[in-house]
């Protein structure tokens, strides 16, 4: 079996909803009588700074054959990433990309790739994959692709997390039947990595390789990292934690762009509670929603395991409900308090569970939410990978059953093509959460950041107000509900300058909670101009949310996405990126708007890299909260708590799935 299969929509002719993604590699449809392309060098340098990433990957590849190819390569969709630059390089000639309309930019490729020119394209299937097309590869030659993306990061509870996504997800197998993958690395993988914060940095690690990873600390925020690996796969998604220093002050950081006084201005702001919430004391329900689909095949029985210590863990005030689902749901287990009798008696249940089937997610969460007690506080846990191909799938669907019932949903990815998209909608439906887990994350930490999330008391009703500034065209500015540790970005627009207030209003234990910040929006600042592609965005991805509950009509969400990623020069589902010679965008009368864009940005960046760690906090004279940011701490040991076991599930099963995900790769290079 070949673990590392995606699958690429616009070759295979196959529907989107039917596709999940590929590990990053070169494709091959099956049977081809080629010998594959290769993958002769794969660099990444990737720079977080002021709230953001910047990846740029950098691969050479080499056609072996004696006729020219085309190059396909495939690489999942980094979530909330703005794909923004692509670039060529044949011999001493290097071309670059502008972005279109999806069918003009095809049109384009296939037109100068029928002349014998050197082009390129990239387009965007959903949240699944980003497809990279190179022609020609000419016969026993190198051709090099560059590309480069920005992505906002958010701090929870102190933790920055930075992915690099590899790792097949393991979710169709539609593909297999189509598409063979090459993701192995002829000569050296080289993976860089440079924080600037400009808060302290307690400690930074890359799980896995960890003794792999040359580590360099310049400054208290500033730190270089470096791994350099020979003949490897790209196979292995690259994880890159950094802690901040314990009990910082909760804090509100604006980073502006606006390039000049008669043009709108547009911000980041990254906004950091320091509310002290107070732990649930009072005994409460937890319903596990289980997959059980063929798409879990490697991860179920060490969840199933978890769930069955996790039980163990709990107190008898608490009570619990088991379900499981593929494509139709049943309850394993009622609601039952946790005695230890109870506890046996449902791991006797979870024992015999074994996968099957398509994914009727929208069965399994009406299952869960069956027979809630409107007078305790109930929670569903959701361990899936969000594959839903059987029953009602349409996303509107799902919020209209949560919207029934007062429960939070905290629902837990497993895998790079997991539908985030459905998950966050669900998420945000109910007022929970999710987090998005590659099996090589540092697992035990994740859980350790996610349980004061459900343990804890959350901030609700609440939602950000700008007065001054006349901003508009905002983004993240009504979450509803803040949870303990968690950070919050707002993207918007501004027209005004000199002081703008903002203000976060909210409810904690039934009372009105006022938190006021004030700053200044600048005439002028041009330290950042990658911040409009993140606006951007930030903003397609509340209009898709739109689409997806029914609210705006697909063909106003087209019109609207194009625009955005017409304007702001980023690869959508609605537009591409068409790599040609100065010459032939000159012949097709094309506009090189990403040619100027990227030279603000590279110039920017160049001031930035020898440049001092700039502070964007805004209420350092007049702190907005009082309270140390919830800060959970890393030291100590002794007996889980009780607050834990909500999650000891999830950490068996992500460090299960990992195991047989290296166990099946390594049967594969065996074969």
């Amino acid at each position: 079996m070949k673990s590392i299969t995606r699958i690429l929509t616009a070759l295979s002719g196959l529907t989107l909803g039917a596709l999940a993604s590929f590990a990053g590699g070169i494709l091959t449809p099956v049977g081809a009588v080629n010998a594959p392309i290769q993958i002769r060098s794969h660099q990444v340098n990737v720079v977080i700074n002021n709230g953001f990433a910047q990846t740029e990957v950098l691969q050479t590849f080499f056609n072996p054959n004696a006729q020219d190819l085309e190059a396909v390569y495939s690489f999942p969709v980094p979530k909330s990433a703005s794909l923004s630059e692509v670039t060529i390089t044949t011999g001493e000639r290097t071309l670059h990309g502008e972005v279109l309309p999806k069918k003009e930019a095809e049109a384009a490729y296939e037109g100068e790739k029928s002349q014998g020119h050197d082009t390129g394209l990239a387009t965007k299937n959903s949240y699944q994959t980003y497809e990279f097309k190179v022609a020609p590869v000419r016969a026993n030659a190198e051709v090099k692709l560059r590309f480069v993306y920005y992505q906002p990061l958010e701090i929870d509870t102190g933790v920055g997390r930075y992915l690099y996504p590899l790792e097949d997800g393991g979710t169709d197998e539609i593909a297999k039947n189509f598409w063979t993958s090459s993701p192995e690395v002829g000569g050296e993988l080289l993976v860089n990595v440079e924080l600037k914060s400009a808060v302290p940095v307690a400690d930074v690690r890359v799980p896995g390789f960890e003794t792999a990873v040359s580590t360099q600390k310049i400054d208290e925020g500033h730190y270089k990292l470096s791994l350099t690996r020979q003949g490897a796969k790209l196979d292995r998604d690259f994880i890159f934690y950094y802690r901040l220093a314990e009990n910082l002050p909760g804090r509100v950081e604006v980073i502006p762009y606006r390039a000049s006084a008669d043009k709108p201005g547009t911000f980041m702001m990254v906004v950091t509670p320091g509310i002290d919430l107070q732990p649930i004391t009072h005994g409460a329900d937890f319903v596990y929603v289980l997959d059980i689909s063929g798409s879990m095949q490697g991860k179920l029985g060490t969840l199933c395991r978890g769930v069955g210590q996790a039980l163990g863990k709990m107190r008898p005030e608490d009570r619990f409900r088991l379900v499981a689902f593929s494509d139709h749901a049943r309850e394993l287990f009622p609601w039952t308090p946790a005695t230890p009798e109870a506890v046996k008696q449902a791991l006797e249940k979870i024992s015999g569970l074994h996968v099957e089937g398509g994914t009727d997610l929208y069965s399994g969460i009406a299952e869960g939410l069956r027979d809630l007690n409107a007078d305790r506080a109930t929670s569903l846990v959701l361990v899936t990978d969000g594959v839903a191909n059987v029953g009602l799938v349409q996303p509107a669907e799902f919020a209209k059953l949560l919207k029934q019932y007062d429960v939070r949903v905290f629902g837990f990815l497993m895998g790079n093509s997991a539908n985030w998209p459905l998950l966050r909608l669900i998420a945000d439906t109910t007022g929970g959460f999710y987090a998005p887990v590659s099996n090589d994350d540092d697992i035990v930490g994740q859980l350790l950041l996610a349980k004061s999330k459900i343990a804890f008391e959350s901030m609700h009703g609440a939602s950000f107000k700008f007065n001054g500034g006349r901003v508009t065209d905002t983004t993240g500015d009504m979450p509803d509900k803040i949870y303990r540790g968690q950070q919050l970005v707002i993207f918007g627009r501004y027209e005004g300058t000199g002081p703008t207030t903002v203000t976060l209003q909210a409810k904690l234990t039934g009372e009105d909670k006022t938190y006021t910040t004030k700053f200044d929006f600048p005439a002028v600042d041009t330290d950042n101009p990658e911040i409009e592609r993140l606006w951007a965005m930030a903003q397609i991805e509340q209009i898709e949310q739109k689409e997806m509950l029914g609210v705006t009509p697909a063909n106003e969400t087209k019109d609207a996405i194009t625009n955005l990623g017409v304007s702001y020069q980023i690869v959508t589902d609605h537009t591409a990126m068409v790599v040609m010679s100065d010459e032939s965008f000159a012949k097709r009368g094309i506009e090189r708007r990403n040619q100027q864009r990227t030279a603000n940005e590279h110039a920017a960046q160049t001031v930035r890299s020898s440049a001092p760690i700039k502070n964007y906090r805004m209420d350092a004279q007049n702190p907005t909260y009082a309270a140390p940011a919830a800060h959970i701490s890393h030291g100590g040991g002794g007996a889980m708590d009780r607050e834990m076991f909500v999650l000891v599930c999830v950490l068996l099963a992500f460090a299960g799935y990992r195991y047989f995900r290296r166990e099946s790769a390594r049967l594969d290079r065996e074969e």
